[in-house]
């Protein structure tokens, strides 16, 4: 593939540079007190020095990563051949090998990103790592994992990836009391982000109850978007077909159902981050559980490539985008505050919804369902590749 000279190729990617002529709408962002995360990794990124730059030029502020980021990343490529074939060698299994690599990914970008996590005070600079996603219905198990993972990592700018499934409710409490770092993953509804919160405040209460220090504890509450957009809308273009007396309704609402759950947890966020019993936690060195924007990616052709991210910034956020998307806001996205805007209008979509006989509480429990059945899958498919590559190491054959 020819690369434009204002492109950067990297094995797979393709990251666009700013122009050195206009502002980038990228740095931008964190004028407006949002960061900018990427959901992407692999280790290219890295060795090629391109993380660095993102970092420097166009004031990345951490990284986000999953099961199936890390399946693409290592069935599509040939960056950890090596790796697997040295490994193979001193007769390591799947498991091992797969935590192997996703553990030195992490730390190496921990480490392009130690710089931002000074300069912020421990704010930003992290990078995130998913438990397996198998113990998403285990809370003993997920705790023990968590921690495994914590100290097999050794960086402090990294993030335990924790599913917000009831039973991860309790092992965000407990990780956060003994100081773990935890990005709260595949968070849909409103109900269940209260509960997240309020397990992540409980475990700093615990945590100062024992006279442990408050200052660099930190998570981020990551509410995914697009999913539920993509999982409301057919509903919505159903009644519209049917041109019943909904219809006007739904066509009201069509699009505007993640965008009004976002707006809506920002004022559970302020209601419980900015409440006198968090004040006295920020006093003793506490911060607060923001809220991450997760799978922002445009998913509809028909929306914007950046709906999810100009509609949503505003002070206190992270949005980790992937890499389309960031190309897409840089090159043409508008930063403006607007995540408080028309909160009004956000309570009354969500109130239409019900009104046309739509369980938004429904929804998001089976997409939290869904959630953790899409990262079993690629998590899956990477052991089921390493088996392979094992066995052909063993027995030539494949």
């Amino acid at each position: 593939m020819e690369v434009d000279p204002g492109e950067i190729e990297t094995k797979g990617i393709i990251i666009v540079k700013k122009n050195p002529l206009k502002t980038n709408p990228l740095n931008r962002l964190g004028t407006l007190g949002q960061s900018l995360w990427l959901d992407y990794i692999r280790r290219d990124l890295m060795v090629s020095g391109e993380l660095h730059r993102l970092i420097k030029e166009d004031g990345l502020r951490g990284m986000t990563s999953n099961p199936a980021i890390f399946e693409k990343a290592i069935v599509d490529s040939h960056d950890y051949d090596g790796d697997i074939d040295s490994m193979a060698l001193e007769g390591k299994d799947a498991s091992a090998i797969y935590e192997a690599i996703s553990r030195r990914d992490v730390q190496m970008a921990a480490d392009e990103f130690r710089t931002v996590y000074s300069a912020t005070d421990g704010k930003d600079g992290y990078v995130s790592l998913e438990v397996n996603p198998h113990l998403a219905h285990d809370t003993k198990g997920t705790i023990g994992e968590a921690r495994r993972l914590w100290a097999a990592l050794g960086r402090p700018n990294v993030l335990i990836k924790v599913p917000a499934t009831a039973e991860g409710l309790p092992a965000i409490k407990q990780l956060i009391t003994e100081g773990i770092n935890v990005n709260v993953t595949l968070l849909f509804g409103l109900p269940r982000y209260r509960q997240v919160a309020e397990s992540y405040i409980a475990g700093i209460e615990a945590r100062l109850a024992l006279d442990k220090n408050l200052k660099h504890v930190a998570s981020v509450a990551s509410f995914f978007l697009s999913r539920i957009d993509s999982k409301v809308d057919p509903l919505l273009d159903k009644i519209i077909a049917e041109d019943g007396d909904n219809a006007d309704l739904a066509r009201h609402v069509l699009g505007q159902t993640a965008i009004s759950s976002a707006k809506k947890a920002y004022q559970i966020f302020k209601e419980l981050f900015e409440s006198p019993r968090f004040k006295k936690l920020i006093e003793k060195g506490a911060q607060p559980q923001r809220l991450l924007w997760a799978s922002t990616g445009t998913k509809n052709p028909q929306y914007s490539d950046v709906k999810y991210v100009e509609e949503l910034i505003g002070p206190e956020t992270v949005n980790t985008v992937p890499v389309e998307t960031l190309n897409a806001f840089q090159d043409h996205g508008t930063p403006k505050a607007r995540l408080e805007h028309n909160v009004g209008k956000a309570a009354g979509i969500m109130e239409r919804l019900s009104d046309i006989g739509i369980n938004i509480d429904s929804i998001t429990q089976q997409l939290e369902d869904e959630g953790v059945e899409k990262f079993n899958t690629p998590f899956d498919k990477i052991l089921k590749t390493l088996e392979q590559r094992l066995l052909l190491q063993l027995t030539g054959v494949p």
